[in-house]
């Protein structure tokens, strides 16, 4: 039987994200389910943290009745690190152009410490937007699917990038990274960085959103790490 994947979104997303990569996922064969990480909302909304959004990862894993695959994108990288320690129907876990950080670290400091020019800080230093998200996430999608995935973009928890990790799954866990090439929001050199950590690592000529620009060849690389 293959795996449930279950996908992890980044900062500022949402599980709708992941609707097209789903029913191509599905066409392979693959149940899948998304998780709501709760440091991401509504500018009106109280924001959660990122271990609150490990949480929420980790009940995702205890529902799986068998085995499963954990993908995490962009900062859900961290979500997955700190939820899937310990978890032993986790058969691997897939870091999209995601953050792989071990103990003690924060997105943050991966960072080199210094806010991005787009990121959008809100006075308070609580919470954050993303500016010019068509050109940061979504380079090599079209137009019309950047317009709408950039409108459906939530405002993103400042503290949960300052919060270290203190549960390291992919120690224990097997784990493929896979480079998005063309990503302008983590630079290769850095995906690079943090892929030397992972069991294997594959390459996608796409930019940070892989699930929107090239969803079927998303699905097929993932197809291929979950049963390898």
């Amino acid at each position: 039987m293959k795996p449930t994947v279950i996908l992890v979104h980044g900062a500022w997303h949402n599980g709708a994200g992941f609707a097209q990569l789903q029913n191509e996922l599905e066409a392979l064969g693959f149940d899948s389910q998304t998780v709501e990480l709760p440091s991401v909302g509504t500018a009106d909304q109280t924001l959660g943290d990122m271990y609150g959004d490990a949480a929420v990862v980790r009940a995702a894993i205890d529902s799986i009745n068998g085995d499963c695959v954990v993908l995490g994108h962009s900062y859900g990288g961290l979500a997955i690190t700190q939820g899937a320690a310990g978890a032993a129907n986790v058969r691997r876990l897939i870091y999209l152009t995601a953050f792989m950080l071990d103990a003690g670290e924060t997105l943050y400091a991966a960072c080199g410490s210094v806010d991005p020019e787009w990121w959008n800080v809100a006075a308070d230093k609580t919470r954050l937007t993303a500016n010019t998200p068509e050109h940061i996430f979504y380079n090599t999608c079209t137009p019309e699917v950047a317009g709408h995935a950039s409108s459906q973009l939530r405002t993103q928890s400042l503290p949960a990038f300052n919060q270290p990790i203190t549960e390291v799954a992919w120690k224990l866990i097997p784990s493929t990274y896979i480079i998005c090439e063309q990503d302008n929001a983590i630079p290769v050199f850095a995906q690079e960085a943090m892929s030397g950590r992972a069991s294997s690592v594959v390459r996608i000529d796409t930019d940070h959103s892989p699930f929107l620009s090239a969803p079927a060849e998303l699905a097929e690389l993932i197809s291929r790490i979950a049963t390898s």
